[in-house]
């Protein structure tokens, strides 16, 4: 007779398996590697300068207005939750500088706010996958900046509906507007486009 292991034995070792790979690859293959539900995301491209530009541009503007206790915060390690089976990467996370103490992986339920800069060679990852996982995960705000249209959206309280946790408010702005991320307001004027 053969027991079938369960679907939580069954997710928890493939999401082993895929951090074990990213693991491996991170210092390997070029661009950035994330994992969803559905498997390995990876944005094979390196940032491009306007997606650099406007990462930093955000975080030194919101860094100007936080309390001392927060930090924008750009480098690594990875926000993972691993009953989820997740780990994602923010452009930009707004955290308290207490909840960067320790080892490992950021709780993603420490964060304040996600900001993310929409990718040139991969923009459903950031306005389809991170828009279903950050709810899931319960980060709170999370804001997307297009470069590619020059606008974006701010999605904030968290609700249930039938295909899981989601965002229950969408606020949309465009380059040239100030825009409210959680409690903080920061202008967009300068931001840089795609070509």
């Amino acid at each position: 007779m053969t027991i079938a292991p369960d679907d939580a034995q069954h997710h928890a070792r493939q999401y082993r398996a895929m951090r074990e790979f990213v693991s491996l690859m991170d210092d390997t293959l070029p661009g950035k590697f994330e994992i969803t539900k559905e498997g390995i995301v990876h944005d094979m491209l390196s940032p491009a300068r306007p997606h650099e530009l406007t990462v930093l541009r955000v975080r030194k503007r919101l860094e100007k207005i936080l309390l001392d206790e927060l930090v924008a915060h750009t480098g690594t390690p990875d926000v993972e939750h691993l009953p989820e089976g997740i780990m994602r990467h923010p452009d930009v996370m707004v955290i308290a500088e207490s909840d960067m103490e320790g080892e490992g992986s950021f709780d993603p339920r420490t964060l304040l706010a996600a900001i993310e800069v929409v990718s040139r060679s991969n923009p459903d990852n950031d306005w389809v996958g991170k828009m279903r996982d950050y709810p899931l995960l319960g980060v709170p705000v999370y804001a997307v900046f297009d470069p590619r249209t020059g606008s974006g959206a701010v999605f904030c309280d968290i609700h249930s509906t039938p295909a899981g946790p989601r965002y229950a408010t969408r606020k949309e702005f465009v380059y040239g507007e100030d825009v409210t991320i959680g409690d903080w307001t920061i202008p967009t004027g300068d931001l840089p486009r795609y070509p």
